[in-house]
């Protein structure tokens, strides 16, 4: 399974979106900093499983319908930054959804994920994250779970490696940073975290539009993941 997260940057990388599913051949394709109403139902053979609504700029995941049928959905709001409280950009910052996979009969869990921005403390995104990752458990105890997105963490990840393995999950970091913007704050900041998954590789794709990289995460569940599903 081939998944894309990207942060498009106030939506302007929308546009970009068919060619690049396209050229790596996603079966997932999950979105930051997205405008929910203008995003299509349909794009490049995938379609929407769900869009944040509560959002200024919001989450949402696509998925490849010939391949995977949509389970249940859940968006939820995490705790908030200063700045979330006071410019209100993202009410939302988990959008989760439980696929099937149609061919090899097993179910899992794919998240779309936005931590809160650099203003705010590293303390009160691990709490995000940590909240986020039990509420995918909650959606389907025990289904492998790939959380991906900009986690807005670019130092100190191997404290935030502790704290994610605690709870059943591994941290894995793309091949090449994924922020340009800014000298000082370049680094990782999309990346994924996973539990009941093999993965095989997260890779930094060309910069586009945006001044985050989109990342491609290949991934499947562990064989022991799929005789349990099954």
């Amino acid at each position: 399974m081939k998944v894309i997260s990207y942060n498009l940057r106030k939506h302007r990388a929308a546009v970009e979106l068919g060619e690049l599913v396209d050229a790596h051949g996603a079966d997932v394709l999950c979105l930051q900093e997205a405008d929910t109403s203008e995003i299509p139902a349909t794009l490049a053979g995938l379609q929407l499983a769900e869009a944040t609504q509560r959002n200024r700029l919001g989450l949402a995941v696509y998925y490849r319908v010939s391949a995977f049928r949509l389970g249940e959905v859940r968006a939820i709001s995490l705790k908030k930054s200063l700045h979330d409280r006071v410019l209100k950009p993202a009410e939302e910052r988990m959008l989760g959804v439980r696929l099937f996979d149609i061919d090899d009969g097993h179910e899992f869990i794919v998240a779309s994920f936005h931590a809160a921005p650099l203003t705010a403390l590293n303390s009160l995104r691990r709490h995000q994250i940590r909240t986020a990752l039990a509420e995918l458990q909650d959606l389907g105890p025990g289904l492998p779970t790939l959380m991906v997105g900009d986690y807005n963490y670019p130092v100190f990840k191997e404290k935030l490696g502790e704290r994610v393995r605690d709870q059943g999950y591994e941290l894995t970091l793309s091949d090449a940073r994924t922020y340009t913007r800014y000298r000082f704050f370049r680094g990782h900041y999309d990346f994924a975290t996973s539990a009941g998954f093999d993965i095989a590789g997260v890779r930094t794709l060309p910069q586009g539009l945006s001044d985050h990289l989109p990342i491609l995460v290949t991934a499947n569940p562990t064989p022991a993941q799929r005789r349990l599903a099954g």
